[in-house]
């Protein structure tokens, strides 16, 4: 074992599958002698060389689709979409060739390849650099979107997604890349697509949640159990589609109660699917209202301060719908 943060552990799969399988290679803009805007790919150039590291143009789809095209011919290709907000151009690419590869060919092609994408918001990012996309691709069937929060887990989740016979596209929250710090196993491991992880056991009540809002509802957490003797069970889906209901429901139907939290627009988020099948499936179970909080519906995160502050869900309104649910 050996503490890194989220960033570093994300390097080292990349670096691990590119050393054990030589289809695996690595595209997109500045990832190269740059190392990446983020430095997820610092040293990958000087080990693998400019034909499995490449430069591209500031041209999402032609990133995408450069993408699929090595993808269908042989190559494991990780495509990065330099921040979330960039990746409309290569909208197109994605849901529309990448995502139906397998299906308009009766299952003869496949199209293994991951597609990076940093994302949520960030002091100083403001529109262009803070947005949350997932709603817009959990709506693709033929598409893998997984979220894993955790160092561990992301390294095990991205050796995961290169595997993939058909593409992931593999959301990481760019402000806990430093953040978040745990042991990591330095031994080849992998952590399954499509399954969810319970952080905390509770009995009170559910929570949902992924990227830094699962940070900060663990912290909540435990400080609403040390004060007022709560208990709430945490829950990170990790892969968003396709979505583990299982364990979601198992755990409301233990404590009767749902809170989903994100960082993206409330309205017409992915917390709304997940309330509509806790609503649907567990109704008999439920004590109270499937409860969801998330960022106002604004068009992006502000750049000032104290417009970021109001469009995040805080530690405080966390708290608040927590204690207001438990209640109920």
């Amino acid at each position: 074992m050996t503490t890194k943060n989220l960033l570093q552990a994300i390097g080292e799969g990349l670096a691990e599958e590119m050393r054990s399988d030589e289809t695996v290679m690595v595209l997109g803009e500045d990832v190269g002698r740059a190392g990446g805007v983020f430095r997820v790919t610092q040293g990958l150039m000087d080990e693998f060389g400019p034909f499995r590291v490449m430069d591209t143009p500031l041209a999402e789809s032609l990133i995408a689709g450069a993408a699929i095209g090595l993808s269908v011919n042989g190559m494991r290709p990780v495509a990065e979409i330099q921040f979330a907000d960039f990746i409309p151009p290569a909208f197109d690419q994605i849901v529309n060739e990448a995502a139906r590869f397998h299906y308009r060919s009766n299952g003869a092609w496949s199209c293994p390849m991951t597609i990076r994408v940093p994302y949520g918001a960030v002091p100083g990012g403001a529109l262009y650099h803070s947005q949350s996309v997932e709603a817009w691709f959990c709506n693709t069937p033929g598409l893998k979107v997984v979220a894993p929060t955790f160092p561990a887990d992301a390294k095990g989740m991205i050796k995961s997604a290169i595997r993939d016979p058909n593409p992931v596209l593999f959301l990481e929250h760019k402000r806990t890349y430093r953040l978040i710090k745990e042991d990591v196993p330095e031994e080849d491991y992998s952590v399954p697509l499509g399954k969810a992880r319970v952080h905390r056991g509770g009995t009170d009540l559910t929570v949902v949640s992924y990227g830094l809002m699962l940070h900060t509802a663990l912290e909540v957490a435990r400080k609403i159990s040390n004060e007022y003797d709560i208990e709430v069970e945490v829950v990170e889906p990790r892969t968003l589609y396709p979505l583990d209901k299982e364990t979601i429901l198992d755990s409301v139907k233990k404590t009767g109660k749902l809170l989903v939290i994100s960082e993206a627009n409330l309205t017409g988020s992915f917390s709304g699917e997940i309330a509509a099948i806790v609503a649907r499936e567990a109704f008999e179970w439920l004590d109270g209202p499937v409860m969801r909080l998330g960022a106002p519906d604004v068009p992006a995160a502000a750049f000032a301060k104290p417009m970021l502050d109001f469009f995040v869900p805080s530690a405080e309104k966390i708290e608040a719908a927590m204690l207001e649910l438990a209640r109920y």
